[in-house]
């Protein structure tokens, strides 16, 4: 097909409703590329011979060594089709622009989905059709979900049935119906979740009603009849599912170039069969059945015994079967001659003579295929059919994503307006959502580079000159002959040369943002403002004042290429220049500041939990190391980058690959010098429980875990007492950091959560479960839930009425731990409290003596820093009350005023509350809780036992292991420390020779090893079993120890011996 020039495409732009944006998604190795190298084909960007072979789109050197996709990029497309304008009229050709974002599917670049699927109205899912719905096809139909994108599905790779499997017609359609049967399941758990709450919030809202109808004291029977008139309402799913009769199933294979609808066959047969097209497509899939006598189609209780074959198995898979039987099937898979002139003259195809006599079967399969069932005609059309314009999406997505979105009554009604209906005109808002920057050399920018066959008159004389200079000195060198080459070597010294060192040329990055617009037309050179993920139009000119750029480029994404463009209308997925220093990942374009729209609130997948501290080299080269750090981290949506205290530079990414792709990147690209990364740092957690053996307590007469304290002044004293927090109760902290954020946010107590002062460095970096801008509860919601968790569970007698003596969260005032205020006077003041105190207790009056609550943010404050450093090796603590039982303040006769005394003791009493934590935290039985991945593996029974064996090496435990039916494939769900995960897909891929391919996501904290790192034999039963030595390993003290070896703290315990001999003779 010839190529279509950018010119054609930007003109295409311009007709919003023939345009098409949509993504490809799947899990990894389910043919995205493949299937976009086929559609490439069709607008002669790459032959169709290569088609599936030469992965366009992967255009990084990595990604096509390794064979995945690591960085979403996209491609505009022409197609045009035979369309009628009405039922009764003749077709007539019509353009379309399909604009595509080829999405990765491995679990580490999940980000890159999130920010390709915002950008698009439509999803072309893919699900391969022997592994069938992987980890990654859940994560991605949930994502259509939650952007309310209009899914397609492929399934993809049927030829593996065929050649692999070697399943008959009809065992391919019952496995084909099951897979079918698993993704709609999959939406369907959507849909019933989505539906519960819904549910559950018009019943609240219902009971409201009649409360406050009650409360006015009307009459009962308007309140009846009010009720009565607001029935939930049912919604109907039918629309969500998958089925192959709504033409929203394409069957393929990427790699042999073919793929077909059901409304493709049902038109072939719809003369043969003399049954209309319409009632053909409806009978095509399911269970109905084609009477060989009759020609009727009959369903499944009017057979009457006979055993007919499905119509789909019978008219349609018997027929692609037999096209593999006569092509590569038969003897020794050289096909059959006879049976394939039979198809290619009953399909009415030739085949050319050379590739008849190549006997090559795989190119006579994709020529009958290419010819008969063209991949891109099937997924185009449909795609174009199914799929909803920009305009047609705009007005079913954007009214929810706008109420969902921070200050949405402020939003002004133009912008809203404007959006919704889709307005492209030049006085309308412009709207655009940047999703993500991209890194471009500055050599691949259209502007530098030169377009083929366009010489300037210039260089072509300057070409022509050089031409004639070579052609003189090739002319003399062939008349001089061999003498002058003699005289020339003898007038040659060695010494003399010196060797030129090469110049690099240095080919600086510039980062262009991976947009789309939503309202209005933008033109290059038009100013706009650049609104921050944190922007509200509540507060439009809160710091950070969003600024305003001018637009310095626009750029059709073409791949691996770019074109320019002058204008881009709404609608228009495109690259813009110009931003570059102004949005560090994502962000909102828009043409004014007041009642301006923030769209950034992507949710990403995958957080960033590897941890590696770089440093370069030479150390001469750590200016450009910094400075490449802050450019890949513009460019890569998940990496983050941190210096902690202790002066190392830190990269944070979301798993092993991400974290191999980003030092290539640093060191080719961005920072250009040689980088070593050190030892993945991994982040722990630490908490106590109550073990069977713990030593006795230290203070038998205050109890286990009971602290009395006194400052080194003796001016201050205190009992703290340390207990578990219930596992429930952990657990709600855990999942709830947003609702703790939004109680201190409206309770006004709260300035800044994220940075306090001398809280951050190495801990703080990864967030707990980092706070997602979600649905958070509301305040009482939390106190509600908060209190029904502690009251209900193990131990809960102990937990009665704590919810309001509750003072703080930590660490970092979202954690889960609990300072609980159990003094006499109750001086703290409290989190759940109905409104704050009168008055400041904290700072004593001019005439004032010191009482105990001016030391109570001191002590949250002592509180703040112990949790955030545990005792074992400075990891954040969870799981853990700290109760402060008692304050005292003792008179002194200074006459030193309050203030003064009060300056001095600060620092003693965080002291002394530091110690006392630690104290009564060691009182307990302590345990170290290490970061856990969850791990899903698809294997063959052949390598079943040697999965099994890498996991059982990497303390991986399994949680449950499933045949998939029909197939020879288990997945196997595990869970493996992420302190053992590195090297781990590798070593699987090795030990299983590629067979089986892990994939990492991460799942929160858990106690691995169920061991105290303190403990020592002190049983007698021990003693004698062990010994006083205590000769068997302590594998939670050897973690311990190696994180505190990592921060540079003690390491406590006896030296290793090197040599036995010297060790008996010392004593002499």
């Amino acid at each position: 097909m010839p190529v279509v020039t950018p010119e054609k495409l930007a003109t295409l732009q311009q007709h919003a409703d023939d345009i098409r944006n949509i993504c490809i998604l799947a899990h990894v190795d389910h043919g995205k590329t493949s299937l976009t190298d086929a559609l490439l084909a069709t607008n002669g960007i790459i032959s169709p011979k290569l088609a599936g072979k030469i992965r366009y789109l992967d255009s990084r050197p990595d990604e096509q060594i390794r064979g995945i996709t690591m960085e979403s990029s996209a491609i505009s497309l022409y197609f045009s089709m035979l369309r009628r304008p009405s039922p009764e009229a003749t077709p007539v050709p019509k353009e379309y622009l399909i604009n595509l974002i080829d999405s990765p599917g491995h679990i580490d670049f999940s980000s890159e989905v999130s920010t390709a699927s915002r950008l698009c109205d439509g999803a072309v899912v893919l699900v391969d059709a022997v592994e069938g719905v992987c980890s990654q096809t859940v994560t991605v139909l949930r994502q259509t979900w939650i952007e309310k994108l209009k899914p397609l599905l492929v399934i993809n790779k049927i030829d593996r049935l065929v050649t692999e499997l070697r399943m008959t017609p009809g065992e391919a359609y019952v496995h084909l119906s099951k897979l079918l049967e698993q993704v709609n399941a999959v939406l369907g758990s959507f849909f019933q979740g989505e539906r519960m709450e819904e549910d559950l919030n018009w019943r609240e809202r219902m009971d409201e009603r009649v409360a406050a109808a009650a409360a006015k004291e009307s009459k009962i029977e308007d309140v009846e009849t009010e009720a009565g008139d607001l029935q939930f309402e049912e919604r109907d799913d039918e629309e969500l599912y998958f089925a192959p009769e709504k033409n929203n199933v394409i069957f393929s294979s990427a790699i042999d170039g073919w793929a077909f609808t059901v409304r493709q066959f049902a038109s072939l047969y719809e003369k043969k069969l003399g049954i209309k097209r319409s009632i053909m497509e409806r009978v095509l899939w399911g269970d109905f059945y084609l009477d060989p006598k009759t020609k009727k189609v009959l369903g499944r209780k009017h057979l009457k015994g006979r055993n007919l074959k499905p119509m789909f198995v019978q008219l349609v898979l018997e027929q692609v079967w037999a096209v593999y039987q006569a092509t590569t099937g038969g003897d020794h898979g050289k096909g059959d001659p006879t049976l394939l002139e039979k198809i290619t003259k009953s399909l009415n195809i030739t085949i050319p003579p050379h590739i008849a006599r190549s006997r090559d079967p795989r190119l006579l399969l994709t020529t009958v295929f290419s010819s008969w069932l063209p991949l891109s005609t099937a997924l185009l059309v449909s795609v174009v059919e199914s799929l909803p314009s920009p305009k047609v999406a705009q007005a079913e997505r954007l009214p929810e994503m706008l109420e969902d979105s921070p200050g949405a009554a402020r939003i002004d009604s133009l912008v809203k307006d404007a959006m919704i209906n889709f307005k492209t005109s030049k006085s309308d808002p412009v709207v655009a959502y940047v999703s993500k920057m991209v890194s471009i050399p500055e050599s691949e920018l259209p502007e530098n580079k030169r377009r083929t066959g366009q010489l300037s008159a210039e260089e072509a004389r300057e070409l022509a000159r050089k031409k004639r200079a070579e052609l003189a000195r090739a002319q003399q060198s062939e008349s001089n002959g061999v003498d002058d080459l003699t005289v020339a070597l003898d007038s040659v010294a060695l010494d003399d040369i010196v060797p030129q060192l090469e110049e690099k040329s240095i080919d600086p990055e510039h980062l262009i943002g991976f947009a789309r617009m939503y309202s209005g037309t933008l033109t290059v050179g038009d100013s706009l403002y650049v609104l921050t993920p944190k922007f509200t139009p509540a507060n439009p000119h809160a710091a950070p004042e969003p600024r305003k750029v001018i637009v310095t480029a626009l750029y059709m994404l073409m791949g691996r290429n770019l074109e320019s463009l002058n204008s881009v209308p709404a609608g228009v997925v495109f690259g813009i220049g110009g931003l570059d220093g102004h949005i560090l990942k994502s962000g909102t374009l828009c043409s004014q500041l007041e009642g301006s729209v923030n769209l950034a609130g992507v949710n990403m997948a995958g957080q960033p939990i590897v941890r590696v501290a770089l440093e370069p080299v030479n150390p001469a080269d750590l200016d450009k190391m910094i400075e490449g750090l802050k450019l890949l981290v513009r460019s890569d949506p998940c990496a983050e980058y941190e210096q902690f205290e202790s002066g190392e530079h830190v990269l944070l990414t979301a798993g092993e690959l991400h974290l191999e792709r980003c030092l290539t990147d640093l060191k080719e690209r961005f920072a250009r010098c040689d980088i070593q990364a050190g030892a993945p740092i991994v982040p722990y957690r630490e908490t106590i429980v109550r073990a069977d053996e713990m030593k006795p307590p230290a203070n038998k007469e205050l109890g286990r875990g009971a602290v009395a304290g006194v400052t080194n002044s003796k001016q201050v004293g205190m009992t703290v007492r340390i207990r578990p927090l219930p596992v429930n109760v952990t657990e709600f902290l855990l999942k709830n950091p947003g609702s703790v954020k939004r109680l201190y946010a409206e309770r006004n107590a709260l300035d800044e959560i994220e940075q306090e002062d001398g809280i951050g460095g190495e801990t703080g970096v990864e967030a707990d479960e980092s706070v997602l801008e979600g649905k958070c509860l509301s305040p009482d919601e939390l106190k509600k839930q908060l209190q029904n968790a502690l009251e209900s569970g193990k131990g809960r007698e102990g937990w009665k009425g704590v919810i309001d003596k509750i003072a703080a969260f930590g660490p970092r005032r979202i954690g889960p731990n609990l300072l609980i205020d159990a003094t006499k006077d109750g001086c703290f003041p409290k989190v759940f409290a109905p409104e704050k105190q009168d008055g400041d207790d904290t700072s004593p009056k001019a005439n004032e003596s010191l009482k105990a609550a001016h030391f109570c943010d001191k002590i949250t404050y002592g509180f703040q820093l112990s949790t955030n450093q545990g005792p074992l090796c400075n990891e954040p603590v969870q799981g853990v009350a700290v109760i402060i039982e008692d304050l005292t303040v003792a008179a002194t006769d200074e006459e030193a005023s309050a203030r003064d005394r009060l300056g001095r003791l600060t620092g003693e009493v965080i002291k002394t509350v530091q110690q006392c934590i630690r104290q009564g935290f060691l009182d307990w039985s302590p345990r170290l809780m290490f970061a856990m991945y969850s791990c899903e593996i698809q294997a063959s029974t052949e390598v079943l036992g040697r999965v099994y064996e890498v996991l059982t090496r990497r303390r991986g435990r399994v949680l449950s292991e499933q045949m998939k039916e029909g197939t020879p494939f288990f997945t196997i769900q595990s869970v493996v420390p992420v302190a053992e995960s590195f090297g781990f897909a590798d070593e699987m891929r090795k030990r299983t020779s590629g067979a089986a391919q892990p994939q990492l996501l991460f799942a929160g904290f858990e106690t691995l090893v169920d061991e105290d790192p303190f403990w020592q034999p002190f049983t007698e039963d021990d003693l004698e079993d062990l010994g006083e030595l205590a000769d068997r390993e302590n594998v939670a003290k050897r973690y311990m120890d190696a994180v505190r070896r990592r921060k540079g703290l003690l390491v406590e315990g006896r030296a290793n011996r090197v040599a036995a001999e010297k060790q008996k003779t010392l004593k002499r």
